[in-house]
Formats: structure tokens, C-alpha cells, sequence
């Protein structure tokens, strides 16, 4: 039996999948996210592409303000994670 505080994440994933537009994407996420996470969530994006295409720590913090922390924590998903970035940044390529 799933406790009543635990989030069950396979809706919001369904929802994504729907999406069909840029258009149709940032008005969802303009709707589910504040503006804070939402520029966590693309500051983090950013990071993981300059990551993929061999830029330093301390150029990603100066061009993009990431902590160093930040850095790291998307440098460790992205190269120990469960292959989302890859994917993602594979795709975006094409």
C-alpha cells in the first residue's frame, strides 16, 4: 500500500509525453513550476550540454553563474546517472 505523502510520478510523466510544442511545453511548465525552478531546471540543462561538449568548471560558472556545486551534481548525473542527459542532449543533436 503507497503512503498518502508519496508523490507517484507517472502522471507527470504522462503529461510530458503529451506535449507536442515548445509552445505547448512552456505553457505546462509556466503552469507546474515557479519561475525559480524552472530557470534551476534550465541553468541545470545548460550546464549538462557545455559538460557534454568539454567546457571547464570555472568557464560553465562564469558563463552561466552555476554553482560549482551544481556543476558537479550534473556532472555526476551525466556520467553516472540513469542516461537522461545522454539522451536528451543526443536527441536535441539531431
Amino acid at each position: 500500500m503507497k503512503k498518502q505523502n508519496q508523490c507517484d510520478f507517472s502522471k507527470l510523466y504522462e503529461a510530458v509525453l503529451k506535449l507536442e510544442t515548445k509552445e505547448e511545453c512552456a505553457a505546462f511548465f509556466n503552469d507546474v513550476c515557479t519561475i525559480q525552478e524552472l530557470e534551476a531546471l534550465a541553468q541545470r540543462m545548460d550546464v549538462a550540454i557545455r559538460l557534454k561538449n568539454g567546457e571547464s568548471y570555472i568557464d560553465i560558472n562564469k558563463s552561466t553563474g552555476a554553482s560549482t556545486a551544481t556543476i558537479s551534481r550534473v556532472s555526476k548525473y551525466l556520467n553516472y546517472g540513469a542516461g537522461g542527459y545522454e539522451t536528451v542532449i543526443e536527441r536535441m543533436d539531431k
